[in-house]
């Protein structure tokens, strides 16, 4: 009898297992415009990137689990020359990001931002190509209709009913109002919109996936957080499988019973999500995972694809058979002095210089201000794919009136880009809380900012015209359309509308410099710097630390400074 019921338990416990089922879900995100890990700017390939690198490790996956669906969360059309400049300029093309992710057999995407850049008219052109539903569940027509079509879908895999909600950031029209069919449109907040769905999806489903093109922070609406995916998981805490994007940052934890992820940009990572349910269809095990494609080789599947490969040799047509727009005398180079500390985000550089004095002139304006980036130029001729490089986003040129107190404010704003200095720190570092992205260096005046002192309190000495500059003078600015919606009124920084905007792109007015003025010389004319700091250049100690910084010991400390309290561990550790 004991050995029956030994038998019994053993042929229970096997048959409890056996009626598990585990869904794999692989979420992909902010590909823009990736699709062979290949940088036409600088005609290399990448080593870790690309939508063919993906779809190596998704083959892999679906031969381990055949329960496995892919989904991803926008921003994918957006991004390269071969989207930007050609494609997106020609939507009735067949689009090789939709062709690819067709081929990649995707089952749902949630549009992106950038989706929009080019107005309405054009993403519905592209996006219907895609064989799969487009999600956007908060982005509404007038008569309350999706303005995709979907708000979400419901997937059958195995026996499992999964319902994909798709939302996307509702501060589209900070940054692209103006633009094609963008205005007519409603976009609520995202929580409120899940919410809708998840009734309207009652129980017809077993598993419950958010799909958020959107951080978990907010980004502007921190009162309302209509734009945070965490206030989505607050206002709907059913909700099982949570997908972040938006940001580019690698994401993955638990909250409750709820797995969360999110990856970085361009295909170098995709978020793995594991459910297990029991025979009754009841979640009893869910993991999250970040999968790196460094190392991953290429599919050649991909670079087969026919609107792939026409593509991928147009675009490259596109880049090298042009004559050269210009030239410079010499390259435009900032060295960095410690790897991974960008030279260019911690004094003026040449590049910048060029970018606002372009800027500045084209719209007549007293100041100009651009993007705080990590570029330079070569030296010699210089071809559609350098001027890329170093201006990436199709934005149009603003001139906008504003006042000697709204600029101060600005360059506050900006300045909170940067962690405190404190004595002892042998580096400037950043604050992590501060999106890189929206600093910016400024010229036409000249200013200082003082790294001793807290965030709102660093700028000092402001500089126009040779005198200091009065709360109530009034300038003109010239900033991007971006930059003007997504900070100066995102902000509350500005109060005026943009009282001029260029008909062509600000890289446009970049091809026409160069086409005008070559050859081009580097110049810096050091019109801001950081003070309020004492690194200590000299001590040897921060010389060995730098030393092993550069050298790839010591990670760079890019968003905590190292200090010299910390040299003793550091070389005890090396040795």
């Amino acid at each position: 009898m004991r050995r029956l019921i030994s038998f019994l338990l053993i042929i229970s416990v096997l048959f409890s297992l056996s009626a598990e089922t585990t869904i794999t879900i692989l979420g992909t995100s902010d590909l823009h415009g990736d699709i062979l890990g290949y940088a036409y700017e600088s005609g290399e390939e990448t080593q870790d990137s690309g939508m063919a690198r993906l779809y190596t490790y998704i083959e892999s996956v679906r031969e381990e689990n055949p329960n496995t669906i892919l989904i991803d969360a926008g921003d994918d059309i957006q991004g390269t020359i071969m989207t930007d400049d050609i494609y997106n300029k020609t939507p009735d093309a067949e689009h090789p990001v939709i062709a690819a992710m067709n081929y990649m057999g995707y089952e749902a995407m949630t549009l992106g931002n950038h989706e929009f850049n080019w107005g309405t008219d054009t993403a519905a052109k592209i996006l219907s190509q895609a064989d799969f539903p487009i999600l956007a569940a908060n982005v509404r027509n007038q008569d309350g209709s999706y303005a995709t079509g979907h708000g979400y879908t419901i997937l059958t895999v195995g026996d499992v009913d999964i319902a994909i909600i798709g939302a996307v950031t509702p501060n589209i029209p900070v940054w692209d109002s103006g633009k094609e069919g963008i205005d007519s449109l409603i976009f609520l907040p995202a929580d409120e919109a899940v919410k809708e769905a998840i009734t309207e999806i009652g129980d017809k489903a077993d598993v419950i996936v958010v799909s958020a093109h959107m951080g978990l922070e907010s980004e502007f609406d921190t009162a309302g957080q209509s734009d945070s995916a965490q206030k989505i998981l607050e206002e709907n805490p059913e909700i099982d499988v949570l997908q972040v994007a938006h940001d580019h940052v690698t994401v993955a934890e638990k909250r409750g019973d709820t797995v969360i992820g999110g990856v970085r940009d361009k295909g170098r990572e995709i978020v793995r999500f594991d459910i297990t349910l029991d025979d009754g269809k009841r979640i009893i095990d869910s993991s999250v995972m970040i999968v790196s494609m460094e190392g991953t080789m290429p599919s050649e599947e991909i670079a087969s694809i026919p609107a792939v490969a026409q593509a991928h040799e147009k675009t490259l047509r596109f880049m090298n058979g042009d004559i050269a727009i210009g030239e410079t005398t010499e390259a435009f180079q900032t060295a960095d002095e410690i790897v991974g500390i960008p030279e260019t985000r911690i004094r003026d550089s040449a590049v910048l210089d060029l970018i606002n004095e372009v800027q500045r002139g084209a719209a007549d304006a007293d100041v100009s201000m651009t993007v705080q980036d990590t570029i330079s130029l070569p030296e010699g001729p210089i071809t559609y794919a350098e001027i890329f490089s170093i201006y990436r986003f199709d934005n149009n040129l603003y001139r906008v009136r504003v006042t000697g107190a709204e600029l101060k404010a600005l360059l506050e704003w900006s300045a909170s880009c940067y962690n405190q200095w404190t004595p002892g720190d042998i580096n400037i570092s950043f604050n992590h809380d501060f999106p890189q992205y929206l600093a910016d260096v400024f010229s036409g005046i000249d200013y200082e900012i003082d790294l001793s002192k807290r965030a709102g309190e660093r700028v000092r000495n402001v500089i126009f015209k040779g005198r200091e500059l009065a709360d109530d003078a009034v300038l003109t600015l010239a900033c991007n359309s971006y930059r003007y919606s997504s900070v100066l009124k995102a902000q509350n920084i500005v109060s005026a509308e943009p009282e001029w905007e260029s008909e062509e792109s600000i890289r446009d007015l970049l091809i026409d410099y160069f086409a005008e003025n070559s050859p081009v010389s580097p110049s810096v004319d050091n019109n801001w710097r950081i003070v309020g700091i004492d690194l200590c250049e000299n001590d040897f100690r921060r010389k060995e630390m730098v030393a092993l910084i550069n050298s790839g010991l010591v990670e760079p400390p890019y968003w905590q400074s190292l200090r010299f309290s910390d040299y003793d561990e550091i070389v005890a550790s090396i040795e």
